[in-house]
Protein backbone atom coordinates (compact mmCIF):
# COMPACT_ATOMS: atom_id res chain seq x y z
CA UNK A 1 0.00 0.00 0.00
CA UNK A 2 1.11 3.57 -0.62
CA UNK A 3 2.03 5.66 2.42
CA UNK A 4 -1.16 7.74 2.12
CA UNK A 5 -3.27 4.56 1.92
CA UNK A 6 -1.70 3.33 5.15
CA UNK A 7 -2.26 6.71 6.81
CA UNK A 8 -5.90 6.67 5.71
CA UNK A 9 -6.47 3.24 7.22
CA UNK A 10 -4.80 4.29 10.46
CA UNK A 11 -6.97 7.42 10.58
CA UNK A 12 -10.11 5.30 10.35
CA UNK A 13 -9.00 2.74 12.92
CA UNK A 14 -7.16 4.95 15.43
CA UNK A 15 -8.96 8.29 15.18
CA UNK A 16 -12.50 7.41 14.10
CA UNK A 17 -13.43 3.94 15.28
CA UNK A 18 -11.58 4.48 18.56
CA UNK A 19 -13.70 7.60 19.19
CA UNK A 20 -17.27 6.35 18.73
CA UNK A 21 -17.48 6.76 14.94
CA UNK A 22 -19.31 3.54 14.16
CA UNK A 23 -21.35 4.23 11.00
CA UNK A 24 -19.80 1.92 8.37
CA UNK A 25 -20.96 4.13 5.48
CA UNK A 26 -19.05 7.04 7.01
CA UNK A 27 -15.87 5.10 7.81
CA UNK A 28 -15.93 3.59 4.31
CA UNK A 29 -16.29 7.09 2.81
CA UNK A 30 -13.36 8.46 4.82
CA UNK A 31 -11.27 5.43 3.87
CA UNK A 32 -12.08 6.10 0.21
CA UNK A 33 -11.51 9.87 -0.11
CA UNK A 34 -7.86 10.92 -0.40
CA UNK A 35 -7.66 13.69 2.21
CA UNK A 36 -4.19 14.65 0.96
CA UNK A 37 -5.74 15.89 -2.30
CA UNK A 38 -7.76 18.53 -0.42
CA UNK A 39 -5.00 20.35 1.47
CA UNK A 40 -2.24 22.74 0.34
CA UNK A 41 0.66 20.90 -1.30
CA UNK A 42 3.05 21.85 1.50
CA UNK A 43 0.79 20.13 4.06
CA UNK A 44 0.06 16.87 2.28
CA UNK A 45 2.49 15.04 4.55
CA UNK A 46 0.38 15.87 7.62
CA UNK A 47 -3.02 15.49 6.00
CA UNK A 48 -3.98 12.66 8.37
CA UNK A 49 -2.80 14.22 11.63
CA UNK A 50 -5.40 14.16 14.41
CA UNK A 51 -5.61 17.94 14.62
CA UNK A 52 -7.05 20.87 12.68
CA UNK A 53 -4.99 21.63 9.59
CA UNK A 54 -4.45 25.22 8.42
CA UNK A 55 -5.57 25.83 4.84
CA UNK A 56 -4.70 29.54 4.71
CA UNK A 57 -4.82 32.48 7.09
CA UNK A 58 -7.52 31.82 9.66
CA UNK A 59 -9.14 28.97 7.69
CA UNK A 60 -8.74 25.38 8.81
CA UNK A 61 -9.67 21.85 7.82
CA UNK A 62 -11.39 20.26 10.81
CA UNK A 63 -9.61 17.31 12.40
CA UNK A 64 -10.91 13.97 11.06
CA UNK A 65 -12.47 12.74 14.30
CA UNK A 66 -14.52 15.89 14.97
CA UNK A 67 -15.72 16.08 11.38
CA UNK A 68 -16.69 12.40 11.43
CA UNK A 69 -18.59 12.71 14.71
CA UNK A 70 -20.56 15.68 13.34
CA UNK A 71 -21.34 13.84 10.11
CA UNK A 72 -22.49 10.80 12.10
CA UNK A 73 -24.63 13.04 14.33
CA UNK A 74 -26.43 14.34 11.22
CA UNK A 75 -27.74 10.84 10.41
CA UNK A 76 -27.41 11.42 6.66
CA UNK A 77 -29.62 9.29 4.44
CA UNK A 78 -28.94 8.33 0.81
CA UNK A 79 -31.61 10.70 -0.52
CA UNK A 80 -30.61 13.73 1.56
CA UNK A 81 -29.67 17.09 0.06
CA UNK A 82 -26.75 18.50 2.05
CA UNK A 83 -25.38 22.03 2.48
CA UNK A 84 -21.71 22.02 3.51
CA UNK A 85 -20.90 25.39 5.12
CA UNK A 86 -17.25 26.42 5.13
CA UNK A 87 -16.24 23.82 2.56
CA UNK A 88 -12.62 24.96 2.36
CA UNK A 89 -10.85 22.91 -0.33
CA UNK A 90 -13.69 20.42 -0.57
CA UNK A 91 -12.69 17.44 1.58
CA UNK A 92 -15.82 17.42 3.73
CA UNK A 93 -18.05 17.78 0.68
CA UNK A 94 -16.30 14.83 -0.97
CA UNK A 95 -16.98 12.65 2.07
CA UNK A 96 -20.57 13.84 2.48
CA UNK A 97 -21.25 13.12 -1.20
CA UNK A 98 -20.69 9.44 -0.45
CA UNK A 99 -23.50 9.53 2.11
CA UNK A 100 -26.26 11.69 0.59
CA UNK A 101 -27.85 12.43 -2.78
CA UNK A 102 -26.11 15.76 -3.47
CA UNK A 103 -23.93 18.33 -1.71
CA UNK A 104 -23.90 22.10 -2.12
CA UNK A 105 -20.43 23.10 -0.92
CA UNK A 106 -20.49 26.74 0.23
CA UNK A 107 -17.20 28.64 0.53
CA UNK A 108 -16.73 32.41 0.79
CA UNK A 109 -12.97 32.53 0.17
CA UNK A 110 -12.52 32.63 -3.61
CA UNK A 111 -9.10 30.97 -3.57
CA UNK A 112 -10.31 28.07 -1.44
CA UNK A 113 -13.47 27.71 -3.53
CA UNK A 114 -11.44 27.50 -6.74
CA UNK A 115 -9.20 24.89 -5.11
CA UNK A 116 -12.30 22.93 -4.10
CA UNK A 117 -13.65 23.01 -7.64
CA UNK A 118 -10.34 21.63 -8.94
CA UNK A 119 -10.08 18.97 -6.24
CA UNK A 120 -13.67 17.82 -6.71
CA UNK A 121 -13.13 17.54 -10.44
CA UNK A 122 -10.34 15.08 -9.72
CA UNK A 123 -12.70 12.70 -7.92
CA UNK A 124 -13.84 11.14 -11.20
CA UNK A 125 -16.36 8.45 -10.24
CA UNK A 126 -16.05 9.02 -6.49
CA UNK A 127 -18.79 11.62 -6.12
CA UNK A 128 -17.79 14.55 -8.35
CA UNK A 129 -21.13 14.52 -10.18
CA UNK A 130 -23.18 15.32 -7.07
CA UNK A 131 -21.04 18.08 -5.56
CA UNK A 132 -21.74 21.71 -6.48
CA UNK A 133 -19.24 24.29 -5.21
CA UNK A 134 -20.73 27.77 -4.72
CA UNK A 135 -19.21 31.04 -3.51
CA UNK A 136 -20.86 33.31 -0.97
CA UNK A 137 -20.90 34.50 2.66
CA UNK A 138 -21.22 31.54 5.02
CA UNK A 139 -23.89 32.90 7.42
CA UNK A 140 -26.23 33.49 4.47
CA UNK A 141 -26.20 29.85 3.43
CA UNK A 142 -27.30 29.13 -0.13
CA UNK A 143 -31.02 29.71 -0.63
CA UNK A 144 -30.96 28.70 -4.29
CA UNK A 145 -31.16 25.00 -3.45
CA UNK A 146 -32.96 25.21 -0.08
CA UNK A 147 -34.53 23.57 1.80
CA UNK A 148 -31.82 21.12 2.86
CA UNK A 149 -32.21 17.85 4.69
CA UNK A 150 -28.82 18.30 6.34
CA UNK A 151 -26.51 21.28 6.95
CA UNK A 152 -22.96 20.55 8.11
CA UNK A 153 -20.87 23.43 9.46
CA UNK A 154 -17.15 22.74 9.06
CA UNK A 155 -16.05 24.85 12.01
CA UNK A 156 -17.28 26.25 15.29
CA UNK A 157 -20.16 28.68 15.81
CA UNK A 158 -20.28 31.20 18.65
CA UNK A 159 -23.77 32.42 17.74
CA UNK A 160 -26.99 30.66 16.85
CA UNK A 161 -27.07 29.99 13.08
CA UNK A 162 -30.55 31.42 12.49
CA UNK A 163 -29.98 32.17 8.81
CA UNK A 164 -28.96 28.59 8.14
CA UNK A 165 -31.77 27.11 10.22
CA UNK A 166 -34.27 28.92 7.97
CA UNK A 167 -32.94 26.85 5.05
CA UNK A 168 -33.58 23.47 6.70
CA UNK A 169 -36.42 21.26 5.52
CA UNK A 170 -38.96 20.02 8.05
CA UNK A 171 -37.16 17.39 10.11
CA UNK A 172 -33.83 18.59 8.73
CA UNK A 173 -30.67 18.51 10.83
CA UNK A 174 -27.93 21.09 11.25
CA UNK A 175 -24.73 19.98 12.96
CA UNK A 176 -21.88 22.14 14.23
CA UNK A 177 -19.44 22.63 17.07
CA UNK A 178 -21.51 25.17 19.02
CA UNK A 179 -19.87 27.38 21.63
CA UNK A 180 -21.88 27.75 24.81
CA UNK A 181 -22.04 30.73 27.21
CA UNK A 182 -19.17 29.22 29.19
CA UNK A 183 -16.95 29.14 26.11
CA UNK A 184 -17.00 25.34 25.81
CA UNK A 185 -17.67 23.90 22.35
CA UNK A 186 -19.98 20.93 21.98
CA UNK A 187 -20.98 18.86 18.98
CA UNK A 188 -24.59 19.99 18.55
CA UNK A 189 -27.51 19.00 16.36
CA UNK A 190 -30.47 21.28 15.59
CA UNK A 191 -33.61 19.53 14.31
CA UNK A 192 -36.21 21.62 12.45
CA UNK A 193 -39.74 21.28 13.85
CA UNK A 194 -42.18 23.73 12.29
CA UNK A 195 -40.91 27.24 12.92
CA UNK A 196 -38.57 26.10 15.71
CA UNK A 197 -35.49 23.95 16.07
CA UNK A 198 -34.87 21.49 18.88
CA UNK A 199 -31.25 21.56 20.08
CA UNK A 200 -29.19 18.71 21.51
CA UNK A 201 -25.52 18.92 22.54
CA UNK A 202 -23.79 15.55 22.38
CA UNK A 203 -20.00 15.70 22.76
CA UNK A 204 -17.18 18.09 23.64
CA UNK A 205 -14.48 19.26 21.25
CA UNK A 206 -12.68 22.30 19.93
CA UNK A 207 -12.09 23.73 16.47
CA UNK A 208 -11.59 27.25 15.01
CA UNK A 209 -14.65 29.46 14.53
CA UNK A 210 -16.04 29.87 11.03
CA UNK A 211 -16.04 33.38 9.49
CA UNK A 212 -19.24 35.26 10.24
CA UNK A 213 -20.13 33.14 13.26
CA UNK A 214 -18.00 34.81 15.93
CA UNK A 215 -19.71 36.45 18.88
CA UNK A 216 -19.58 40.24 18.78
CA UNK A 217 -17.05 41.69 21.20
CA UNK A 218 -18.66 43.16 24.31
CA UNK A 219 -18.23 46.92 24.79
CA UNK A 220 -16.12 47.71 27.83
CA UNK A 221 -16.48 51.08 29.59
Amino acid sequence: MADFDVARDKMVENQLRANKVTDPRLTDAMRLIAREDFVPAARRGVAYADEDLRLKGDRWLMEPMLFARLAQLAEIGPNDLILDVGAGMGYGAAVLAQLGAAVVALEEDAELADAAIAAVAGLAGDGADNIFVVKGPLPAGWSGQAPYDVIVCEGALEVRPDGLLEQLAEGGRLVAMQTGPNGVQRGTVYVKRGDRAAVRAVFDGSTPVLPGFARAAAFVF
